[in-house]
């Protein structure tokens, strides 16, 4: 039987026994990354590796499967497993909408899980949750998404303040999205307001830039409002950007594209163009995000000479 002596010293490790098997077969949720490399970094490894900033989103919704009548569950995860097949040459990341998943109740978490092993680190996964809470609520949350559940990165409400974000942010290899311009319609009612000393989003970039120490946190800016995407990029520096709102929501992808890349790195998420693209066979879904990630990288070509 191995025996693995817990108690010794650093100098009597080169490296232990248990760090090798550690590292050889790290537990679920981890990812084949050092413990040291931060989540910007990891971000520009997929982006590198697959020749991309596309994003899709995995926003299952019975209601806008056209060959399916009454789908089961079983159904919709099939048809979510057959969209990651589809679009994996073509994706950077995936976001995954909690909000679709959660309305089947106990059966959506195992299911989430799924999700995640299925991509098995080939991509970033990133849980779009919108979490805010405590300090101390947020851990939890914190521990189960970004541990438990294994995901890479999730979207956090800043509402309540930095001590809300800052548990998802204490590991240096998983990252957090904090909600900054979104790109709804009711953005306007809070984060367009503008106070004494700016805009209430101008607050969320400075505290997220304070947060910002391990290099794992990023922001979620609307591709409906482009030109406040160049204004969240000057003032954020090169912090990674989550880009919802194209596709079906009608944002200007070429001009998000350039003002979210400008100095930094943007993923531009597109959900239901793709999700449900045309005749919804693999053939549709998977030309759909091809060519995303054609426009993507074409405005990408354009960008103004210096940017990344």
């Amino acid at each position: 039987m191995l025996h693995i002596d817990l108690r010794a010293g650093v100098k009597d490790a080169c490296p232990p026994v248990w760090l090798k098997w550690f590292q050889l077969f790290p537990p679920r949720g981890r990812r084949n990354f050092s413990s040291v490399d931060s989540f910007s970094n990891i971000l520009l490894h997929h982006i590198e590796r697959s020749n991309s900033r596309l994003c899709v989103g995995l926003d299952i919704d019975a209601d806008r499967l056209s060959q399916l009548s009454s789908p089961s569950i079983e159904d919709l995860k099939d048809y979510v497993g057959k969209v990651i097949d589809a679009t994996l040459d073509s994706a950077a990341a995936y976001k995954v909408n909690f909000a679709f998943y959660e309305r089947f109740g106990a059966e959506a978490y195992r299911w989430l899980e799924e999700v995640v092993r299925q991509i098995d680190g080939r991509r970033l996964v990133i849980a779009d949750a919108k979490r805010g809470d405590i300090a101390n609520s947020a851990k939890h949350y914190a521990d189960a998404i970004l541990g438990e559940m294994g995901f890479d990165a999730v979207t956090v409400n800043p509402y309540m303040g930095g001590d809300a974000v800052e548990p998802f942010l204490t590991r240096a290899d998983k990252g957090a999205f904090v909600l900054c311009v979104t790109s709804n319609e009711g953005a306007a009612d809070v984060q367009l307001q503008v106070t004494g000393n700016g805009f209430v989003y101008e607050k969320v970039i400075a505290m997220a830039l304070e947060l910002n120490r391990m290099e794992n946190c990023g922001l979620v800016v609307g591709a409906t409002r482009s030109e406040v995407v160049a204004e969240v990029r000057r003032a954020a520096g090169g912090m990674p950007f989550l880009i919802p709102g194209v596709g079906a929501q009608g944002g200007d992808l070429a001009e998000s594209v350039r003002a979210g890349n400008e100095g930094g790195v943007a993923l531009i998420n597109v959900s239901r163009a793709i999700m449900y693209a045309g005749d919804q066979s693999v053939p549709a879904i998977r030309s759909a995000a091809q060519e995303y990630r054609i426009r993507i990288n074409a405005a990408l070509d354009n960008r103004p000479a210096g940017a990344k």
